[in-house]
């Protein structure tokens, strides 16, 4: 690419790249977690009913003398089918007869119970305070928790439609900036929330700027590396969102209210958003938005800290315009989306890149944002889903060096579905067998998300403004991916088992769909429509 000889002129791989991966990779790091935040600030602890019997502190006395809270327990609270008290109902009228059975009665008649009218008595062990316990989000108001999830992810789809068009009009940096100090101001506002409907219209804010933040951060990152370093560069931002996912699970354990935990999460965003300030702009983007005196100042500030002298002998005006001048011109070739689906062959890739990264943002966001539907310790899932997801990065980025990409694609999809399929069909009791299987299955959809960022950008034209555009087609379809597996939750009133088996069956699908896509492995990009239509 033209802007390479360039960038091999001020350094593609020095003291300032360096600087710039490593500030990038702390802010993901802090910033990613905001996506995951519910699995602890929305946690649905252990509860009951409260029974003025049995939580009023009052003394009842019978024939065999006071009793204790067990025996209030048992005749103020029905048993389900696990013969574990009951989560949303408790007796009308004490059933002091049970206290002489010598059996227990695991099902009572309707009549003898109603549900929970005077709120309910939550276990702290594990969680001081969460959503839940604050706005008491159980029983019949229990799908709440994937609403709010299900808001997060939709701003996400509203803001990179809205951002992604403003950082291509006003560029990377300022977008970033803007980002994280919007993300600050509704972070810190969500954790003094009055009520539950304020709470979820700061986290639709929060995920307004998310997705287009990360993008600008991995585009600015990417557009100061050349093209032999960029795979590695990726693979490093990936890394910092596994990070931040360890990160998570540790201040989670140590941090068990909700508000504090919000807030240790949301005030770095401040200090970053104005750290951003001074980070150097994609020149690439200046010179090509018809800015080259400002893309040549940004080229010899990054030659300054890289360290390369005479510069402002050799990186001159016009020296910038003829070497970038044929890009200029394919820049200014604007491809409008309708173009892009008049293209038969064009318009198939499109079509099963948009439906392969849905079908893998949904399973893996309906892991990783229903950790506690797992059992167990959710703060040990955390750090081991960050884990899995860290090694499945590296995973994929050893099988696209050494395997053909369709097979590898395939092989990852086929694994995820089945790993999770497979979960779902056994029982509770099988704890270890489970979580070990719902592990596999997170660290397999990261491999696949990785070998499919890599599979996508050698099936589709290398033009920016075709990149661009497809991107942000297929990004669309990730982000509704990642909405809907939230809400496919709410199914669990119809089957427990029902969005499990959704999450298990797409993958599959998706590996089928990758069949119908060409092999990529050591052959030459395609730089035009025509291209791919040829091919």
């Amino acid at each position: 690419m033209a802007f390479e000889v360039l960038l091999d002129q001020v350094g593609s791989l020095g003291r300032f790249q360096i600087l710039q991966m490593a500030f990038f990779c702390i802010i993901i790091a802090v910033m990613y977690p905001h996506v995951l935040l519910e699995n602890f600030t929305a946690a649905i602890p252990g509860h009951r009913c409260w029974v003025h019997i049995l939580d009023n502190d009052t003394v009842s006395d019978n024939d065999t003398g006071t009793l204790n809270q067990d025996a209030l327990l048992r005749i103020s609270i029905p048993l389900d089918s696990n013969l574990r008290p009951e989560k949303c109902r408790h007796f009308v009228h004490p059933q002091w007869q049970l206290l002489h059975l010598n059996q227990t009665f695991s099902k009572m008649s309707e009549p003898d119970t109603e549900a929970c009218v005077d709120g309910w008595v939550y276990d702290q062990s594990f969680f001081f305070s969460t959503i839940v316990t604050e706005w008491d989000l159980v029983c019949e108001s229990e799908s709440q928790k994937s609403l709010v999830q299900s808001l997060f992810m939709s701003g996400n789809i509203v803001g990179s439609l809205i951002y992604g068009y403003l950082s291509d009009r006003f560029g990377r940096k300022i977008i970033c900036s803007w980002g994280l100090l919007q993300l600050a101001i509704s972070g810190t506002c969500a954790a003094f929330a009055p009520t539950f409907l304020i709470y979820c219209s700061l986290r639709f804010l929060s995920g307004f700027c998310m997705i287009s933040t990360l993008g600008n951060l991995f585009s600015l990152a990417i557009e100061w590396t050349n093209h032999q370093s960029q795979s590695m560069a990726v693979i490093l931002l990936s890394c910092a969102c596994s990070a931040g996912q360890m990160l998570l699970g540790g201040l989670a354990f140590a941090i068990r209210d909700w508000r504090t935990l919000q807030l240790t999460m949301s005030i770095p965003m401040f200090v970053f958003s104005l750290s951003s300030r001074c980070t150097v702009e994609s020149a690439r983007w200046l010179i090509i938005n018809n800015q080259p005196d400002e893309g040549l100042k940004e080229l010899r500030r990054v030659a300054h800290i890289n360290g390369q002298k005479n510069t402002e002998e050799t990186l001159t005006i016009e020296f910038l315009r003829s070497t970038m001048q044929e890009e200029l011109d394919k820049a200014k070739t604007k491809e409008s989306v309708w173009s892009l689906f008049c293209a038969p062959k064009l318009r198939m890739r499109i079509i099963c890149l948009s439906f392969v990264n849905l079908a893998t943002s949904l399973p893996f966001y309906g892991l990783i944002l229903n950790l506690q539907h797992l059992g167990g310790n959710v703060y040990v899932f955390q750090v081991l889903f960050g884990v899995v997801t860290l090694t499945g990065i590296f995973v994929a980025f050893w099988t696209t060096t050494h395997t053909p990409r369709r097979l590898s694609q395939m092989s990852f999809m086929f694994l995820v579905g089945l790993s999770i399929l497979v979960n779902t069909s056994l029982d509770q009791e099988m704890q270890i067998l489970r979580v070990a299987l719902a592990t596999l299955g997170a660290g397999v959809l990261s491999a696949a998300a990785s070998s499919q960022a890599v599979y996508q950008s050698e099936l589709i034209p290398t033009i920016f403004s075709l990149r661009s555009t497809i991107r942000g087609i297929t990004t669309i379809f990730h982000m509704i991916g990642a909405a809907l597996a939230p809400t496919l939750m709410t199914l669990t009133n119809y089957s427990p088992h029902l969005p499990w088996i959704t999450y298990g069956v797409f993958p599959i699908l998706a590996g089928l769909v990758v069949l119908l896509l060409p092999e990529t492995r050591n052959l030459p990009l395609p730089n035009t429509i025509q291209d791919v239509e040829n091919e």
